[in-house]
C-alpha cells in the first residue's frame, strides 16, 4: 500500500505569523532523472511520493545529498532567491564527494524558480517573518547491491512555508557541548549529506532532554575546539570587535556564514577570521551565535561544557553586533537593504 501525504491547507487557512518549521505537501515539486549519462524527464509534478528500487544506494549506502535555501516575499510583492548559485556549487561539491552526477548551476536555479512560481500562493507575506523553504535533494536509485555508485539518480526540489527554526527566533538560548562527534576530519563533514544529520539525532536529543536548544560539537581529534552548533555554523564576536568562525575540514561551508563574514568586513568594517576557537578561551568573546539557512542567526546565551557554564552577552538579550548583522542580512534577503552584486536573484 502506498502511503500518501495529506495535502497542505489552502493558503487562506494558514496562520502566516505563527509558522513552525514543518513539512507541508504543497501542490508542486520539481523532479529530474539521470539515466544513460544525462538528465531527462525534467519538470514539475504533483506527486509527493518517490518510488524507487529496494536496492537503491540511497537506502543502503547513504548515497544522497541535499540543500536548503529560501524564497523571500519582498515589500513590492516580488520574490527574492538569496545566493542560489552558492547552494548549487555546494551541492556539486557534495556530489563530488559521494561520486554522484552534478546538477548544473543553470538547471538548479531554473528548477528552483519553477517550484517557487508554481507554489507562489504559499510564500508567506512580507512582514510575517515567514519564508518559503526550498529543499533540493539528489539520491542514488536503481537495483544495486554492491558497494559502488548507482547507475541512476533522482533530483528533486520541494517547498514549504516556514517560520523560525529555533523557537523564539532572535532570542538567546543555551547550548551544551557534546561528547559525540558530528563527523571525522577527513570524512563527509564538509558535504551536505544525510549521514551527518543521522549521526546528530542522538546527541541532539540528549541536549534537548537536558533543557538545551541543541548541542555544540567539538573537534573530533582533541575535543578542545568548537566546530558546529547542531546543524548550524558557529560564530563569535570578540571583545575587540572581530568576527570569528571556526575553521576545520569537517565543517559544512554555510552560505549564511560566508555572507556574514562578508557583511561584517565590507558593511561594518570589522576584522574577520576563520580559525580555532578553544573552549577554554571563551572569555575572549562578547557575543556568539549559530548561523545557517534555517536558523538565519540564533544567538547563543550560555554554553555548558563539562562542569563549566559560560554566558556570552546575555541569556535573555541579543548582543548589539549580532542584531546588527541579523538586520543587515535579513534586510538584504527581503529586499529592504541593497544587496552586494550577484547576491539576489528574482524568482
Amino acid at each position: 500500500m502506498t502511503m500518501s501525504e495529506p495535502k497542505a491547507p489552502q493558503p487562506k487557512e494558514i496562520d502566516w505569523n505563527n509558522l513552525g518549521f514543518n513539512y507541508m505537501n504543497l501542490p508542486y515539486r520539481y523532479r529530474a532523472y539521470w539515466r544513460d549519462g544525462e538528465w531527462q524527464d525534467t519538470g514539475l509534478t504533483e506527486d509527493a511520493n518517490v518510488t524507487i528500487s529496494e536496492g537503491s544506494t540511497c537506502l543502503h549506502y547513504g548515497q544522497e545529498v541535499f540543500e536548503g535555501l529560501k524564497a523571500y516575499r519582498c515589500k513590492d510583492g516580488s520574490v527574492n532567491l538569496f545566493r542560489p548559485d552558492q547552494n548549487a556549487k555546494r551541492m556539486q561539491k557534495s556530489c563530488e564527494r559521494l561520486m554522484m552526477p552534478k546538477v548544473p548551476t543553470d538547471m538548479f536555479i531554473a528548477a528552483l524558480k519553477e517550484v517557487v512560481r508554481a507554489n507562489e500562493a504559499y510564500i508567506p507575506p512580507y512582514g510575517s517573518g515567514g519564508t518559503l523553504y526550498l529543499r533540493p535533494y539528489l539520491i542514488g536509485v536503481g537495483g544495486n547491491i554492491g558497494v559502488h555508485p548507482a547507475q541512476e539518480y533522482i533530483f528533486s526540489i520541494f517547498a514549504m512555508p516556514v517560520g523560525n527554526y529555533f523557537k523564539g527566533g532572535l532570542t538567546p538560548t543555551n547550548f551544551v557541548a557534546s561528547e559525540y562527534d558530528r563527523a571525522a576530519h577527513k570524512g563527509t563533514g564538509a558535504s551536505k549529506v544525510g549521514g551527518n544529520y543521522a549521526a546528530s539525532l542522538f546527541p541532539g536529543q540528549i541536549a534537548h532532554d537536558d533543557g538545551f536548544s541543541d548541542c555544540i560539537y567539538l573537534d573530533p581529534i582533541e575535543h578542545k575546539k568548537i566546530e558546529e552548533v547542531g546543524s548550524a555554523n558557529f560564530f563569535g564576536i570578540t571583545k575587540d570587535g572581530k568576527f570569528v568562525t571556526p575553521k576545520s575540514p569537517s565543517i559544512l561551508p554555510s552560505v549564511t556564514k560566508y555572507s556574514l563574514l562578508y557583511l561584517a568586513e565590507h558593511r561594518f568594517g570589522m576584522k574577520t577570521e576563520q580559525g580555532d576557537i578553544y573552549i577554554d578561551q571563551l572569555d575572549h568573546f562578547a557575543e556568539a551565535g549559530a548561523c545557517g539557512t534555517a536558523a538565519v542567526i540564533s544567538p547563543i546565551g550560555g554554553f555548558k561544557y563539562g562542569d563549566n557554564f559560560h554566558v556570552f552577552y546575555s541569556e535573555t538579550e541579543v548582543g548589539p553586533v549580532t542584531r546588527k548583522l541579523y538586520d543587515e542580512l535579513t534586510g538584504i534577503q527581503f529586499g529592504d537593504v541593497e544587496a552586494p552584486e550577484g547576491w539576489v536573484e528574482k524568482a
